[in-house]
């Protein structure tokens, strides 16, 4: 989204897959919004450089942090199924680039707010992936508020991959709400408290 933009920030993809392997799966998606690279031969290379080549000779899953000097400002090594919360990363730029953190990502966590009288015909579907650790805490402050809602993963609904790329000016961002046809991008809570009719 933007707000990589807003820190001068190049995300890269890179991984021991061949370059027919990356497009195939890019192409599978629906086409990815950054760069692919291959790190197929000499095989790993750069994965054993960078600490994260096992040696069943496939890399761990990793976010690296790296400023324009070169250097390795940040590390997170995790499993296969899990991924950092994007907020934590958008921290760790906006400090690397000295500049100030976007307001909506400075608050903690959010707790489930206090439901007040439910409001009638809601239709919410929210838009999400398997690996969004936001999606996890949306979904639990829906549920939390006892709001009915549609599901749909973008990754493996194309349709919707697509609609989610026009709401958010070509990336693949989530989590993203419709509530009775109105788009939320992002978990903006006092955006949704206020379409939902949940008192904050």
């Amino acid at each position: 989204m933007d707000r990589f933009e807003r820190v001068n920030t190049q995300v890269l993809g890179i991984s021991v897959d061949s370059k027919d392997s990356l497009k195939a799966w890019a192409e599978s998606l629906g086409g990815v919004t950054y760069p692919l690279l291959s790190d197929f031969w000499p095989h790993g290379a750069v994965a054993q450089k960078f600490g994260v080549l096992r040696s069943e000779g496939y890399s761990e899953r990793a976010i690296f942090i790296i400023d324009r000097a070169g250097v390795i400002y940040y590390v997170d090594v995790h499993d296969i199924d899990d991924q950092p919360d994007n907020e934590v990363l958008f921290r760790e730029l906006a400090a690397l680039e000295g500049v100030p953190v976007p307001q909506e990502i400075v608050a903690a966590p959010v707790q489930p707010a206090q439901p007040s009288e439910p409001v009638a015909g809601l239709d919410v579907t929210m838009y999400c992936t398997d690996w969004c650790p936001a999606c996890r805490r949306a979904r639990a402050y829906l549920k939390n508020n006892h709001i009915d809602f549609k599901e749909i993963n973008i990754a493996r609904d194309r349709q919707a991959a697509a609609e989610v790329r026009v709401w958010t000016g070509g990336y693949e961002s989530t989590p993203i709400f419709k509530v009775n046809g109105t788009v939320v991008v992002n978990f903006d809570v006092e955006k949704l408290n206020k379409l939902l009719g949940i008192e904050g």
